[in-house]
Protein backbone atom coordinates (compact mmCIF):
# COMPACT_ATOMS: atom_id res chain seq x y z
CA UNK A 1 0.00 0.00 0.00
CA UNK A 2 1.29 3.43 -0.98
CA UNK A 3 1.51 6.60 1.23
CA UNK A 4 -1.10 8.40 1.39
CA UNK A 5 0.64 11.69 0.50
CA UNK A 6 1.75 10.32 -2.67
CA UNK A 7 -0.42 9.49 -5.53
CA UNK A 8 1.02 6.56 -7.50
CA UNK A 9 -0.31 6.19 -11.33
CA UNK A 10 0.65 3.67 -13.81
CA UNK A 11 1.45 5.01 -17.28
CA UNK A 12 2.05 2.35 -20.19
CA UNK A 13 3.99 5.12 -22.01
CA UNK A 14 6.22 5.40 -18.93
CA UNK A 15 9.83 4.23 -18.89
CA UNK A 16 11.14 5.13 -16.16
CA UNK A 17 9.71 6.80 -12.56
CA UNK A 18 9.21 10.95 -12.18
CA UNK A 19 7.89 12.44 -9.60
CA UNK A 20 5.77 15.34 -9.68
CA UNK A 21 4.19 17.93 -7.87
CA UNK A 22 0.96 19.53 -8.84
CA UNK A 23 1.22 23.56 -8.61
CA UNK A 24 -2.41 23.21 -8.69
CA UNK A 25 -2.72 21.39 -5.25
CA UNK A 26 0.75 20.39 -3.78
CA UNK A 27 -0.06 16.90 -4.47
CA UNK A 28 2.88 14.24 -5.26
CA UNK A 29 2.28 12.07 -8.20
CA UNK A 30 4.75 9.13 -8.76
CA UNK A 31 4.47 8.06 -12.30
CA UNK A 32 5.37 4.27 -12.70
CA UNK A 33 6.07 1.91 -16.02
CA UNK A 34 3.48 -1.06 -15.82
CA UNK A 35 5.65 -3.12 -14.39
CA UNK A 36 7.80 -1.00 -12.07
CA UNK A 37 8.41 -2.56 -8.44
CA UNK A 38 5.95 -0.44 -6.16
CA UNK A 39 8.29 -1.30 -3.01
CA UNK A 40 11.31 0.24 -5.17
CA UNK A 41 9.33 3.41 -6.08
CA UNK A 42 8.09 4.33 -3.12
CA UNK A 43 11.98 3.92 -1.49
CA UNK A 44 13.35 5.76 -4.73
CA UNK A 45 10.36 8.77 -3.82
CA UNK A 46 11.66 8.53 -0.01
CA UNK A 47 14.78 8.94 -0.87
CA UNK A 48 13.97 12.15 -2.80
CA UNK A 49 12.07 13.71 -0.07
CA UNK A 50 14.65 16.95 0.06
CA UNK A 51 13.08 17.50 -3.63
CA UNK A 52 9.69 17.41 -3.01
CA UNK A 53 9.84 19.40 0.02
CA UNK A 54 11.91 22.45 -1.85
CA UNK A 55 8.94 21.82 -4.53
CA UNK A 56 6.01 22.28 -1.73
CA UNK A 57 7.82 25.44 -0.06
CA UNK A 58 7.39 26.94 -3.76
CA UNK A 59 3.58 26.02 -3.70
CA UNK A 60 1.48 29.46 -4.17
CA UNK A 61 0.62 30.12 -0.29
CA UNK A 62 -3.15 28.68 1.48
CA UNK A 63 -5.82 31.59 1.06
CA UNK A 64 -8.89 30.22 3.02
CA UNK A 65 -12.38 32.22 2.79
CA UNK A 66 -11.87 33.44 6.31
CA UNK A 67 -13.11 36.83 8.40
CA UNK A 68 -10.95 39.29 7.07
CA UNK A 69 -9.23 37.91 4.11
CA UNK A 70 -9.24 39.86 1.16
CA UNK A 71 -9.81 38.39 -2.10
CA UNK A 72 -9.52 39.02 -5.98
CA UNK A 73 -12.31 39.80 -7.87
CA UNK A 74 -11.74 41.27 -11.18
CA UNK A 75 -9.33 44.07 -10.69
CA UNK A 76 -10.62 44.36 -7.35
CA UNK A 77 -9.79 43.59 -4.02
CA UNK A 78 -12.50 42.36 -1.48
CA UNK A 79 -12.44 42.09 1.97
CA UNK A 80 -14.70 39.75 3.54
CA UNK A 81 -16.22 40.87 6.57
CA UNK A 82 -17.76 38.51 9.44
CA UNK A 83 -19.87 38.90 11.58
CA UNK A 84 -21.37 42.27 9.55
CA UNK A 85 -24.15 44.15 11.03
CA UNK A 86 -27.48 43.08 9.32
CA UNK A 87 -25.98 40.99 6.72
CA UNK A 88 -27.64 37.32 5.83
CA UNK A 89 -26.85 34.01 5.26
CA UNK A 90 -25.73 34.75 1.71
CA UNK A 91 -23.49 37.17 1.42
CA UNK A 92 -23.90 40.64 -0.21
CA UNK A 93 -20.73 42.71 -1.74
CA UNK A 94 -21.17 46.20 -1.11
CA UNK A 95 -17.95 48.21 -2.43
CA UNK A 96 -14.65 46.72 -1.49
CA UNK A 97 -16.17 44.55 1.21
CA UNK A 98 -18.31 41.27 0.87
CA UNK A 99 -20.42 41.48 3.79
CA UNK A 100 -21.47 37.75 5.82
CA UNK A 101 -23.50 36.99 8.06
CA UNK A 102 -25.35 33.40 9.26
CA UNK A 103 -23.11 31.36 11.83
CA UNK A 104 -19.27 31.10 11.86
CA UNK A 105 -19.72 27.01 10.72
CA UNK A 106 -20.61 27.08 7.07
CA UNK A 107 -19.07 30.52 6.38
CA UNK A 108 -16.34 29.27 3.55
CA UNK A 109 -19.19 26.70 1.67
CA UNK A 110 -21.23 29.99 1.45
CA UNK A 111 -18.54 32.48 0.21
CA UNK A 112 -18.24 29.86 -2.43
CA UNK A 113 -21.06 29.49 -3.08
CA UNK A 114 -21.39 33.13 -4.04
CA UNK A 115 -18.15 33.10 -5.75
CA UNK A 116 -19.60 30.40 -8.23
CA UNK A 117 -22.77 32.11 -8.99
CA UNK A 118 -21.13 35.64 -9.63
CA UNK A 119 -18.69 33.96 -11.88
CA UNK A 120 -21.61 32.47 -13.80
CA UNK A 121 -23.68 35.32 -13.95
CA UNK A 122 -20.51 37.41 -14.92
CA UNK A 123 -19.47 34.78 -17.35
CA UNK A 124 -22.78 34.53 -18.81
CA UNK A 125 -22.95 37.74 -19.48
CA UNK A 126 -19.64 38.55 -20.78
CA UNK A 127 -20.16 35.22 -23.33
CA UNK A 128 -23.41 36.54 -24.51
CA UNK A 129 -21.62 40.15 -25.58
CA UNK A 130 -18.96 38.03 -27.59
CA UNK A 131 -21.05 35.61 -28.96
CA UNK A 132 -23.33 38.48 -30.28
CA UNK A 133 -20.13 40.17 -31.69
CA UNK A 134 -19.43 36.63 -33.57
CA UNK A 135 -22.76 36.24 -34.24
CA UNK A 136 -23.12 32.73 -33.39
CA UNK A 137 -25.37 30.65 -30.73
CA UNK A 138 -24.12 29.56 -27.62
CA UNK A 139 -26.74 26.62 -25.72
CA UNK A 140 -25.59 26.93 -22.68
CA UNK A 141 -22.90 28.43 -20.02
CA UNK A 142 -21.96 26.52 -16.80
CA UNK A 143 -19.61 26.98 -14.22
CA UNK A 144 -17.15 24.19 -12.64
CA UNK A 145 -14.15 23.65 -10.72
CA UNK A 146 -11.10 22.27 -13.67
CA UNK A 147 -7.91 21.12 -13.09
CA UNK A 148 -6.41 21.60 -16.19
CA UNK A 149 -8.29 24.07 -17.86
CA UNK A 150 -10.17 27.39 -17.82
CA UNK A 151 -12.66 26.53 -20.70
CA UNK A 152 -14.09 24.51 -22.94
CA UNK A 153 -16.52 24.80 -25.62
CA UNK A 154 -18.58 21.50 -27.14
CA UNK A 155 -19.33 21.02 -30.70
CA UNK A 156 -23.36 21.37 -29.09
CA UNK A 157 -22.24 25.15 -28.46
CA UNK A 158 -21.98 24.65 -24.81
CA UNK A 159 -19.24 26.24 -23.29
CA UNK A 160 -18.00 25.44 -19.45
CA UNK A 161 -15.71 28.01 -17.29
CA UNK A 162 -13.56 27.41 -14.38
CA UNK A 163 -15.33 29.77 -11.37
CA UNK A 164 -12.40 30.67 -10.19
CA UNK A 165 -11.67 33.35 -13.23
CA UNK A 166 -13.42 35.48 -11.59
CA UNK A 167 -10.50 36.10 -9.20
CA UNK A 168 -8.05 36.95 -12.32
CA UNK A 169 -8.46 40.50 -13.81
CA UNK A 170 -10.98 41.32 -15.95
CA UNK A 171 -8.27 40.95 -19.12
CA UNK A 172 -7.76 37.51 -18.47
CA UNK A 173 -11.52 36.85 -17.90
CA UNK A 174 -12.63 38.11 -21.04
CA UNK A 175 -9.82 36.78 -23.31
CA UNK A 176 -10.62 33.20 -21.90
CA UNK A 177 -14.39 34.15 -23.14
CA UNK A 178 -13.65 35.29 -26.44
CA UNK A 179 -11.14 32.69 -26.66
CA UNK A 180 -14.54 29.69 -26.31
CA UNK A 181 -16.24 31.54 -28.40
CA UNK A 182 -14.19 31.92 -31.05
CA UNK A 183 -14.28 27.78 -31.06
CA UNK A 184 -18.01 28.02 -31.86
CA UNK A 185 -16.78 29.61 -35.60
CA UNK A 186 -13.56 26.84 -35.20
CA UNK A 187 -13.24 23.29 -32.88
CA UNK A 188 -9.51 23.71 -33.53
CA UNK A 189 -6.47 26.29 -32.64
CA UNK A 190 -5.76 26.95 -36.16
CA UNK A 191 -4.21 30.26 -37.26
CA UNK A 192 -7.82 30.98 -38.61
CA UNK A 193 -9.46 30.25 -35.23
CA UNK A 194 -6.66 32.37 -33.61
CA UNK A 195 -7.29 35.25 -36.11
CA UNK A 196 -11.27 35.08 -34.89
CA UNK A 197 -10.14 35.48 -31.27
CA UNK A 198 -7.90 38.72 -32.30
CA UNK A 199 -10.83 39.96 -33.86
CA UNK A 200 -13.57 39.39 -31.20
CA UNK A 201 -10.72 40.85 -28.09
CA UNK A 202 -10.45 44.10 -27.68
CA UNK A 203 -6.69 43.67 -26.30
CA UNK A 204 -3.92 41.41 -26.82
CA UNK A 205 -4.89 37.58 -26.16
CA UNK A 206 -0.92 36.54 -25.56
CA UNK A 207 -0.87 39.12 -22.35
CA UNK A 208 -3.77 37.18 -20.90
CA UNK A 209 -1.99 33.61 -21.77
CA UNK A 210 1.26 34.86 -20.18
CA UNK A 211 -0.79 36.21 -17.08
CA UNK A 212 -2.36 32.66 -16.45
CA UNK A 213 0.84 30.79 -17.36
CA UNK A 214 2.36 32.76 -14.05
CA UNK A 215 -0.19 33.36 -12.01
CA UNK A 216 -2.81 31.02 -12.96
CA UNK A 217 -1.70 27.79 -10.26
CA UNK A 218 -2.56 30.54 -7.59
CA UNK A 219 -6.08 31.05 -8.10
CA UNK A 220 -6.37 27.26 -7.17
CA UNK A 221 -5.27 28.05 -3.50
CA UNK A 222 -8.63 30.23 -2.83
CA UNK A 223 -10.66 28.81 -0.58
CA UNK A 224 -8.04 26.21 1.07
Amino acid sequence: MSDPEIEVVRNARSRRMRLSVDPRSGRIKLTLPPRASLKKAMDWAREHQGWIAAQQAKMPEARPFEPGARIPIGDAEVEIVWPATGAGRTPRLIGDQLLCGGPREGLEKRIERWLRQAALDLLSEETAEYAERAGVSVTKVSIGDPRGRWGSCASSGQIRYSWRLLLAPSFVRRSTVAHEVAHRIHMNHSPAFHRVVAELYEGDPERARAWLKRNGAGLHWYGR
